[in-house]
């Protein structure tokens, strides 16, 4: 029995050493787990910490968002300054516009009254030459003297003529003249009649005029060759 309780004793000694080890273990185990949790914990505010910025970035973004904010103001005023200088332009060219069509039509309206005026003054100057014809044709049935007939005609014609040149207008000298296309129009071509007449009007068929020394009408003529 001696032996047997000593057996016995040394086996339950065994297991218990082997149970002590064991937990010994567990225990590494859970203090080195705490310990890496400690760790972890202490690690997490430190990179809160380096991630919050310091006062001076934060007076820097300060200040950068005050620059900003005054650059988006001037902006904005700049902005609202070009708007009214826009829309005080547009009123000026509304209102020039405007003064000039009526000013255009004004100008127009004068011009036309002008030349009916104009007009007028022409009709009312040549009426005593209408009148002239009117006694004169009224005579030829009553009167056998051509020749005062003749005269009467010529007086008429003489008055007419002189009525257009006081108007400005002036007859186109042609006859026996060099041929000039700034001024004759040729409507055929005859054998001059002497060496003199090559390359000159031998007749007029119809009489030019100027008007304030502007073509109104060319002369008609027959040039020599």
């Amino acid at each position: 029995m001696t032996k047997k309780a000593g057996k016995q004793a040394e086996q339950e000694a065994k297991q218990k050493s082997s149970q002590e080890g064991i937990d010994n273990k567990e225990h590494s185990g859970n203090n080195a787990h705490k310990t890496e949790k400690q760790s972890s914990g202490e690690e997490k505010p430190t990179e809160i910490q380096d991630q919050i910025p310091s006062e001076d970035q934060l007076a820097d973004l300060n200040k950068k968002i005050e620059e900003l904010s005054t650059q988006l103001d001037e902006t904005k005023t700049s902005l609202s300054k070009t708007e009214e200088s826009t829309r005080e332009w547009q009123d000026k060219y509304i209102r020039l516009s405007a003064e000039f069509d009526n000013y255009r039509k004004r100008t127009i309206k004068e011009k036309t009254d002008l030349i009916k005026q104009a007009n007028a003054d022409l009709l009312k100057d040549i009426l005593p030459v209408i009148d002239d014809f009117e006694r004169g044709i009224s005579h030829i049935d009553m009167s056998d003297n051509i020749d005062g007939l003749k005269q009467g005609i010529g007086l008429i014609y003489n008055k007419f003529i002189e009525f257009i040149r006081q108007n400005g207008i002036k007859e186109i000298e042609a006859k026996e003249k060099d041929f000039d296309i700034d001024f004759h129009e040729a409507l055929t071509k005859i054998p001059a009649p002497t060496e003199e007449l090559k390359g000159k009007v031998v007749d007029v068929i119809e009489k030019g005029y100027l008007l304030n020394d502007r073509i109104i009408r060319y002369a008609k003529v027959v040039v020599g060759e």
